[in-house]
């Protein structure tokens, strides 16, 4: 799967915008979560978004994947406004993401989880009766399992995801968006809550679809892994991006170290 990605994106890639921010504003209750923003996202890049709690980031995210509506600015994504399109509209134009809890059918199998978002993306609509034969499905049969094993699952396949691990949901939730092979994929603190052994090995899975060329907005609290897979990182604090650049440029800005991390070393 990675490398039919990889393949399907290296046409495309021309060093242009997939997804622009322009001039974003939201408030809630007379506190600006986003503060006049602007964002460019460059097709084919890890680009990753820090910031202290309460910076913006998540509500970021939701105005991006329509969940919330900013007061004024824009959005485009491919060159077109998606301002007032439905997360679901949003979703079949190519941008899928990753939630900081895991968004997934619990009482489903893994396999399950994975075709339903596969169907989806086919066929333009959820279609639980259609998980009930894979084999019918030889459309979706190989990318799903494909997707899957990518993801370090198939041994665990036909176990419900309710009964998982946390990494393991997060993994989970992670294969439910790539096997829709988006043009976008947003990760909101893809490795919150897990253990160190379980963050290394989602590290080895962001490089691997890294490799891949799909384009990837991460927001990630652990430096580790902003440095580890990032190609360029933007700074948000008080709604507003402050600084910007290649990760070893914003391990080395003072003003991040001061707005981020009080001056602490990153």
């Amino acid at each position: 799967m990675i490398l039919r990605i990889k393949l399907i994106w290296k046409r495309s890639m021309e060093n242009k915008s997939v997804l622009e921010v322009a001039n974003v504003v939201k408030t809630f209750g007379g506190l600006k979560a986003l503060n006049n923003l602007n964002l460019r996202i460059q097709e084919g890049t890890v680009h990753a978004i820090i910031g202290p709690n309460g910076a913006g980031k998540s509500t970021l995210l939701n105005v991006c994947i329509g969940q919330l509506k900013p007061d004024s600015g824009s959005v485009e994504f491919g060159g077109e406004n998606i301002i007032g399109k439905t997360p679901y509209q949003i979703s079949q134009m190519g941008v899928s993401r990753v939630f900081q809890t895991p968004q997934i059918f619990e009482d489903l199998t893994i396999l399950q989880n994975v075709m339903i978002p596969a169907l989806a993306s086919i066929d333009g609509q959820f279609k639980f009766n259609a998980v009930k034969d894979l084999d019918e499905r030889h459309d979706v049969k190989e990318l799903v399992l494909e997707t899957i094993e990518d993801m370090g699952l198939s041994n665990v396949m036909s176990d419900h995801a309710g009964a998982m691990s946390r990494g393991n949901k997060r993994r989970l939730e992670l294969a439910m968006c790539l096997v829709q092979q988006p043009k976008l994929l947003l990760l909101d603190e893809p490795t919150a809550g897990m253990s160190r052994a379980d963050t290394n090995q989602t590290i080895e899975i962001l490089k691997k679809i890294k490799k891949g060329g799909m384009t990837k907005v991460i927001i990630e609290h652990d430096m580790n892994v902003v440095f580890s897979v990032a190609d360029r990182v933007s700074v948000l604090a008080q709604g507003t991006i402050i600084a910007e650049g290649t990760p070893q440029e914003m391990r080395e800005s003072e003003i991040v170290k001061e707005a981020y991390l009080g001056g602490a070393k990153i």
